[in-house]
């Protein structure tokens, strides 16, 4: 086993954080960790790090894209997986575009994101689905999308998608964000 494998983890649960901190940390990474991006920037600033796990969807000023940016700015040459209870194929083409190496749903565990840091590079035996997307999928990827762009402000983004605030939350409520 590797030892001393700097890692940084920027998630805002901290009850998911210390779990992946210990679970790292018996895998042989040196882990710092840091709820957003104000949090981190030390660490950022004063360790070279090889690997960063950013949590999407923070709480505070700066979302994970933001920390992505961040860690990609201070060292191209670091391995970013990003986890989010919020996936889109929005967020996860900014992510990538902004230096992440891999984007996963969650719930994901350790291995799983072991294995994102070890799957860099694209892969173009992945099996193409012939289903076409549903429009109820449509649908919840672009409330997704219009939230993340108002900060997850219900009431501007019923006003941006041109329905009924109630209408909006009777949606969100069917089907509600998990972290």
């Amino acid at each position: 086993m590797k030892v001393d494998r700097p890692l940084l983890i920027i998630e805002d649960d901290c009850t998911f954080l210390r779990t992946l901190r210990r679970s790292f940390e018996r895998r042989g990474y040196t882990v710092f960790t840091a709820s957003n991006l104000e949090e981190a920037l030390p660490t950022i600033k004063s360790n070279s790090l090889g690997y960063a796990v950013v949590d999407l969807k923070l709480n505070g000023s700066a979302s994970g894209l933001s920390c992505i940016q961040a860690l990609h700015i201070h060292d191209p040459t670091i391995l970013i997986v990003v986890l989010t209870g919020f996936a889109s194929i929005t967020t996860a083409v900014e992510a990538i575009k902004l230096g992440a190496c891999h984007y996963l749903a969650k719930p994901s565990n350790t291995d799983d994101i072991e294995a994102a840091f070890g799957h860099i590079a694209g892969a173009s035996a992945v099996e193409l689905s012939d289903r076409s997307t549903s429009l109820k999928t449509l649908e919840w990827e672009r409330i997704h999308e219009t939230l993340v762009q108002t900060g997850f402000n219900i009431s501007e983004t019923a006003r941006r998608l041109g329905m009924y605030r109630r209408t909006l939350a009777r949606k969100l409520e069917k089907n509600p964000l998990n972290k």
